[in-house]
């Protein structure tokens, strides 16, 4: 199966005090690995974004209200997301925040599978610091580029997380018709393969009359 990771940013917290998606980001992995396949999107929230959600992401009613609606960018989001599991970091949050935008356009909820980073992560290190960014120093990747938040930056560093956390640190591969040479070399430490040839009895019966004769010619000469 395909899958989608996926981040939101919003106008704030909460559902219930009215707020509203400004970015979806989302990137999709075919066996883990990232394809050139994604989507992005600004949005008009149509209301004024909180103190709190700016400083995040940065993203100014000014800018804001010169982006599509949700409604206009609704059904490619769907037919983009179709029959593949979504990988969130906090699932709750982004569903809440989704559904609410399709329950105003009068649609019904996502009813994808879901996988949140956020409870493998607490599953895996209980009591330990769980977030996004938390999670990249832990497996050492390169999170520099969030200064803000942004949804294609997140789902970037999401996906690289998500592979460890599952305990996929490299991509896997079908060795079954590999041959003995070829996999001696893959997993050599050294950046060239010497391939050992050994002498026939042919040529070492050669090689040695070839010594034995000129050994002769030097201790007569």
């Amino acid at each position: 199966m395909k899958e989608i990771v996926l981040d939101t940013e919003t106008t704030g917290i909460s559902v219930k005090e009215g707020h509203r998606i400004v970015e979806i980001g989302c990137i999709e992995l075919d066996n883990l690995i990232p394809t050139k396949k994604k989507f992005h999107s600004y949005l008009n929230p149509e209301r004024k974004v909180s103190e709190k959600a700016f400083e995040i992401h940065g993203y100014s009613d000014e800018f804001l209200s010169k982006q599509k609606k949700f409604s206009e960018i609704s059904e490619e989001f769907l037919n983009f997301i179709q029959n593949k599991r979504l990988i969130i970091h906090n699932a709750e949050f982004d569903l809440s925040h989704l559904n609410n935008e399709f329950k105003l356009l009068g649609k019904k909820e996502i009813e994808n599978e879901i996988v949140d980073t956020l409870t493998l992560a607490r599953d895996k290190y209980p009591g330990s610091q769980v977030s996004l960014d938390a999670l990249c120093k832990r497996y050492r990747i390169d999170n520099s580029r969030r200064v803000q938040h942004t949804a294609l930056i997140d789902c970037d560093l999401l996906s690289k997380v998500y592979i460890n956390l599952i305990d996929q640190k490299e991509p896997t591969f079908d060795l079954s018709n590999t041959n003995k040479e070829n996999l001696e070399l893959n997993n050599s430490d050294n950046s060239y393969f010497k391939k050992v040839i050994f002498p026939t009895k042919e040529e070492i019966t050669n090689h040695k009359e070839y010594l034995k004769n000129n050994l002769k010619k030097n201790n007569f000469n």
